[in-house]
C-alpha cells in the first residue's frame, strides 16, 4: 500500500531539508539581494511544507477506516504547496530551475489526481502505481531544484546540465554584493 512506499522516502526528504536549513544558514555575510532573499524564504518554506506532509502521511494508521481519506487530504495538501512553488518568481541566478519547477507541480497535480482514483471507491491498483510514478518524478524534480540551490550538478536519469564560467551564477548560499 502507499503509506509503505512513503515510509521509505522519510528518510530522504528529512535530508532534503536539513540540507537546504544548513545552506540557508551558512551564508557568507554578504548583502543578497530582495528577490534571492525572498526566494530562499520561499524555497525554505517549501521544503519544511514537505517535511511536514511526510510526516503526516507517516503518522497515518494504515488500519484506520480514515486512513485512505487522510491519505488523500495530505495529498491534496501537498499537491497545492508544489503549485504555490511554481508560481514563486525566480530570480535570475536560478532561471534555469523555472522549467523543472513547474514540471514537478505538473507531476504531483497527477500524482495526486491518480491517487484519488486509486483509493476513491474502490481501491484501483493500476492507478495507484501511476500515482506512484508521477510522485516519483514530482520528488525528483524538487531533488533537482534542492541540488541546484545547493550549488551541486545535478545528475541522474534525463538531466542535462549546462555550465557557466565562475561567477556568472551564485548558489542561495552564496550572495552577491
Amino acid at each position: 500500500m502507499i503509506l509503505n512506499r512513503y515510509r521509505g522516502k522519510k528518510a530522504l526528504l528529512v535530508l532534503f531539508c536539513t540540507m537546504l536549513v544548513m545552506v540557508m544558514a551558512s551564508g557568507c555575510g554578504k548583502k543578497t539581494s530582495k528577490e534571492l532573499d525572498e526566494y530562499k524564504e520561499n524555497m525554505e518554506a517549501f521544503y519544511d511544507k514537505l517535511s511536514y506532509y511526510d510526516e503526516k502521511i507517516n503518522d497515518i494508521d494504515s488500519t484506520s477506516e480514515n486512513a485512505k481519506y487522510e491519505l488523500l487530504t495530505v495529498l491534496d495538501q501537498m499537491n497545492e504547496a508544489y503549485k504555490a512553488m511554481a508560481l514563486v518568481s525566480i530570480p535570475k541566478e536560478f532561471m534555469g530551475i523555472s522549467e523543472i519547477a513547474t514540471e514537478a507541480a505538473d507531476y504531483m497535480q497527477k500524482a495526486d489526481e491518480f491517487y484519488h482514483l486509486a483509493y476513491d471507491g474502490d481501491f484501483n491498483e493500476e492507478d495507484e502505481q501511476l500515482a506512484s510514478q508521477y510522485y516519483e518524478r514530482a520528488n525528483s524534480r524538487a531533488m533537482v531544484i534542492l541540488q541546484v540551490l545547493h550549488g551541486e550538478v545535478p545528475a541522474g536519469e534525463g538531466i542535462s546540465v549546462t555550465t557557466v564560467e565562475p561567477g556568472q551564477f551564485s548558489t542561495i548560499g552564496a550572495s552577491t554584493d
